[in-house]
Order: C-alpha cells, then structure tokens, then sequence
C-alpha cells in the first residue's frame, strides 16, 4: 500500500516552513502508510539529520517532510496501538515507506520487527536548527 498524500496538502506545510504561515500541527494532515525499524546494529552512535546520535531506546523516528524537532503520534492499524516519537532523522527512501521508527517505538506499537501500516499524526511542530 501507497503512503496517501495529495499535493495540496502540502502546500501549508511548505509555506509553514518558510516562514509564510504560522507553524501549526493542523498544517500538516494525518498520514497513513508503511513503516519500518531502523537497524540498531547499523544506525547506533552515528548522528542523525538533527545532529543527535541515534540511540534504540529513544522515542524517535525518520520523515521525509515533518520538521525536526515535531513530535508526533504513530498507530499501528492492526494492533490499535500507539506511541509519541521525535522526527530526529530524514528518510526513509525505500519506496513506499512513510516512516522509519527506533526498536524501542516499534516495540510499543506492537511491531515485532518487520513493517507495519501506521497512521502518523503530528502533535507539535518545532523546527530545529539544522547543523552545517
């Protein structure tokens, strides 16, 4: 299954970003579509897009578009569960997938490992200062 966005809804997103409109959660619509787990292994110790070192027992995950810094609520849609993560990190770019979470969020939404389809609803929106 496809991530489901229309372009329009992204356009408040984007004049959010630059500064156009004031920065809201509701500029940004509920999305739903693929997640995975980031490789512990792999990803623990090294930084991410916001400069933080990724760690698995941390709340974050990866989004393409969300601000970093913008917390936001996951549901798994098999298991009703639901967890609060930080977009620390971009990605994922495998295609088809919307969301990537640490072990420790997949664990709470009830993802043994593997995918699961998610909806992601952003709570508050907080842009960080980007490392050059």
């Amino acid at each position: 299954m496809m991530a489901t966005r229309t372009r329009l809804g992204l356009l408040p997103a984007v004049l959010a970003l630059v500064g156009l409109l004031p920065v809201s959660a509701e500029a940004f619509e509920p999305q739903r579509g693929t997640a995975a787990v980031y490789d512990a292994k792999r990803f623990t110790g090294r930084p991410m897009a916001s400069g933080v070192r990724f760690h698995p027992d941390h709340a974050v995950a990866a989004h393409r578009h969300l601000p970093l810094g913008t917390r936001a609520e996951v549901t798994n849609l098999r298991t009703g569960r639901t967890t609060t993560v930080t977009i620390m990190d971009r990605g994922p770019f495998t295609p088809g997938r919307i969301l990537d979470l640490s072990p420790r969020s997949a664990r709470e939404i009830g993802m043994n490992g593997g995918l699961a389809q998610v909806e992601i609803r952003p709570i508050d929106l907080y842009a960080l200062h980007q490392p050059r």
